[in-house]
């Protein structure tokens, strides 16, 4: 059996997410800095089996594509060359920062955990994750 990983991908950080090797459930997995991503991918990569990627695609109104899918692109150009065996998906995450801001209120996390950013960067990575994995149905 193998995950299914999902990724928030930033300027500065990244939020991951992954599936049981079931992929019944998505639960948050890190938040690294963008700049050692593949560093992390490598380790990760070691102990669990990853058969799909799920990276947010960042739609602004109107159907057009926010300014970091130029870095997006960039680093699926870099991740399909190290990892062609790993399929490649893109899901919406259009409103992922806010829901997951909304899910951290609700959990009844306290207001100092939830100013910390990267706790909210694999929230929205799991969001995007759940969303994939709902669409899949």
């Amino acid at each position: 059996m193998s995950c299914i990983l999902a990724i928030d991908y930033g300027k500065v950080r990244t939020g991951l997410a992954i599936t049981d090797p079931l992929q019944i459930i998505a639960s948050p997995l890190d938040t690294v800095s963008t700049s050692q991503l593949f560093l992390y991918l490598e380790q990760l990569f070691l102990t669990e089996k990853v058969e799909k990627l799920v990276v947010g695609l960042p739609m602004r109104a109107h159907g057009v594509a926010g300014e970091i899918e130029v870095d997006i692109q960039k680093f699926l150009k870099a991740f399909k060359k190290k990892y062609p065996k790993i399929e490649v998906y893109r899901e919406d995450e259009s409103y992922t920062s806010l829901h997951a801001a909304e899910a951290l209120v609700l959990g009844g996390m306290k207001k100092k955990k939830r100013q910390k950013k990267g706790m909210l960067d694999k929230i929205s990575a799991t969001l995007i994750l759940q969303s994939f994995m709902k669409n899949q149905k």
